[in-house]
């Protein structure tokens, strides 16, 4: 018994110690891939001059080494802005969203796309006496498991009132009006299954209750993805949606957003919707 308690404290005291790991926009995979791309293109170039003498080859190696070397330092900036405890850009994203949903935290919230827990951590956080649902698909192509986001949830105190599940943001595993309010952050548009990104938003929308409160952010502002933006608002607030609101190209209006993540393939159209149901 003596044991078994004194291992249970060693657990907690772990758990205490530990930090939740959120992961980042930019991952560390791709990182390592880049600095290790310019380290052989810079090799490639000192043998081919070498060994081959052919200059014509060794420029070649050389220019897409230093192209690698500054793609590499670049993401590399880009990953430290981003980072929780860092550069805090994705903390102050999710603090916007949550800066949006009028709700008194009373009922149960839905996290659309959950990723590694970071927006669920938040919210239940920010709403105490909420009971929070998070979901995501996961999958060996992404940076997260719902193992982590367990961890996460245990690690910031907050696991007792978070449950996770695998799922599909196309197709809501939820009857209608399940949900008093419902988030998503720069999932929408990830969500292979469904070919116009339109439909998610509607799904989302499906399972929240008469009355209840949305904010949805994510690449709202790209055209090739959401056409007209204040035409679509129109056609919810005809199906029924009693307030919606959007905010567009939030890139340009959010000051903790340095501009050099403000790319086509970093951060670019950004917009949120939000209201009630």
């Amino acid at each position: 018994m003596c044991s078994h308690r004194f291992d249970l404290k060693c657990e907690e005291e772990r758990i205490m110690n530990e930090k939740a790991n959120y992961g980042n926009w930019v991952p560390e995979k791709a990182l390592y891939m880049l600095f290790g791309a310019a380290v052989v293109l810079g090799a490639i170039a000192v043998i081919v001059q070498v060994v081959l003498s052919k200059p014509v080859i060794t420029a070649a190696a050389g220019v897409l080494c230093v192209l690698a070397l500054i793609m590499a330092v670049y993401m590399l900036i880009c990953h430290e802005t981003f980072a929780f405890g860092k550069g805090n850009m994705m903390a102050g994203v999710h603090e916007h969203l949550v800066e949006h949903l009028d709700w008194n935290g009373e009922g149960r919230l839905l996290d659309i796309g959950c990723g590694a827990a970071a927006l669920t951590v938040r919210c239940a956080k920010a709403f105490p006496k909420a009971q929070i649902t998070a979901m995501d698909y996961w999958g060996a192509e992404w940076n997260y498991a719902k193992e982590q986001c367990e961890r996460n949830a245990q690690i910031e105190g907050v696991a007792d009132r978070i449950s996770f599940q695998k799922g599909d943001a196309a197709k809501l595993d939820f009857p209608d009006e399940t949900f008093d309010a419902a988030v998503s952050n720069f999932v929408f548009h990830e969500v292979r299954t469904a070919k116009d990104k339109r439909d998610v938003v509607r799904e989302a929308l499906r399972v929240v209750k008469k009355g209840g409160v949305f904010s949805f952010q994510d690449m709202f502002s790209q055209k090739a993805l959401y056409g007209d933006m204040e035409q679509f608002v129109r056609e919810l607030k005809a199906e029924g949606i009693s307030e919606v609101h959007y905010i567009g190209n939030l890139e340009k209006k959010l000051d903790f957003i340095p501009g050099f993540v403000t790319t086509p393939w970093m951060i670019s159209g950004m917009g949120i919707i939000y209201g009630k149901k």
